[in-house]
């Protein structure tokens, strides 16, 4: 039971600190939309580097990317994307999951989740749906 206890904890302080990134990317990438550029100091080469493999950005393209700020912005609203459309897609396929399920259809809901896996690149969104399809079973 501690472990448990230890292991939500541990999860929880990770969704927080995921959730936190994300929220900086979010504001970070309006700003810089709004104004055309972004100054690429050493708090955007921070975040955009911890948070590169929380969106499946691979080191040596977020590290290219650190080259100029014009790479840098296009880096900063890839990633917004990918945590904007995975959250959409993730969203979507639950409440079709839950509606199939709650007909009764659970190879349906199951597909909803296998859809999804079959598309989706963000780590956390994968991890949630591979969650909700072992729960199916």
């Amino acid at each position: 039971m501690v472990l448990d206890v230890r292991r939500r904890s541990a999860t929880a302080s990770m969704v927080e600190d995921l959730e936190g990134d994300w929220h900086q990317l979010r504001v970070l990438d309006t700003r810089a939309q709004q104004a055309g550029t972004v100054a690429l100091d050493d708090a955007l080469r921070t975040l955009l580097r911890r948070a590169g493999p929380s969106v499946a950005m691979p080191s040596t393209e977020v590290e290219a990317c650190l080259r100029t700020p014009e790479a840098a912005l296009a880096l900063l609203h890839q990633m917004r994307q990918r945590v904007t459309e995975g959250s959409r897609r993730m969203s979507d396929a639950l409440h079709r999951m839950y509606r199939l399920r709650d007909q009764g259809d659970l190879d349906g809901a199951r597909q909803q989740m296998r859809d999804l896996l079959a598309v989706e690149v963000v780590p956390y969104y994968r991890e949630l749906a591979q969650g909700q399809l072992a729960d199916l079973d």
